[in-house]
C-alpha cells in the first residue's frame, strides 16, 4: 500500500501525483487540510528523518508564526507545531514499502518504486 500525504492544493503535490498517475502507481491520498494528521505519524516521521526535514520553515505558514513559537524548536515543539498547523508538514510525504520519502523528486520516487515493483 503506498500512502501520499499533504494538501490537495500544492504545487508539489500536484507534480508528484501527476507523476504517480503517469506510472500508472495506485496510491492513496491523504490530505491533511481534511483529514488532520496523526501525533504518532509525525513522531514516526520525525524519528525517521528528524523534525528539521519535517517541518516546512520555508512556508508562509511558519513565517506568520511569531518569534516566540520560531525560538527554541526541538522534535516536540515541532510536532506540537505541525499537529496544529497541518501546512507546516512539508510535502509530499510518500510511504512506500516500507519507506518513507518526503519531499518530490522524480529520481527518487522512481527508487522508491523500484523497491516495490521488483
Amino acid at each position: 500500500m503506498i500512502t501520499m500525504y499533504g494538501i490537495k492544493n500544492c504545487d508539489t503535490i500536484k507534480k508528484a501525483r501527476n507523476f504517480l498517475d503517469n506510472e500508472r502507481v495506485a496510491y492513496s491520498f491523504h490530505d491533511y487540510k481534511v483529514s488532520g494528521v496523526d501525533k504518532a505519524k509525525l513522531e514516526e516521521w520525525v524519528m525517521e528523518h528528524g523534525w528539521e526535514t519535517i517541518l516546512n520553515r520555508s512556508g508562509t505558514t511558519f513565517k506568520a508564526l511569531d518569534a516566540g513559537d520560531k525560538a527554541h524548536i526541538d522534535a516536540d515543539k515541532a510536532i506540537l507545531l505541525m499537529t496544529t498547523n497541518p501546512s507546516m508538514i512539508k510535502r509530499p510525504i510518500l510511504e512506500v514499502g516500507g519507506a518513507i520519502v518526503v519531499g518530490f523528486k522524480a529520481t527518487t520516487y522512481e527508487n522508491a518504486l523500484a523497491g516495490v515493483k521488483a
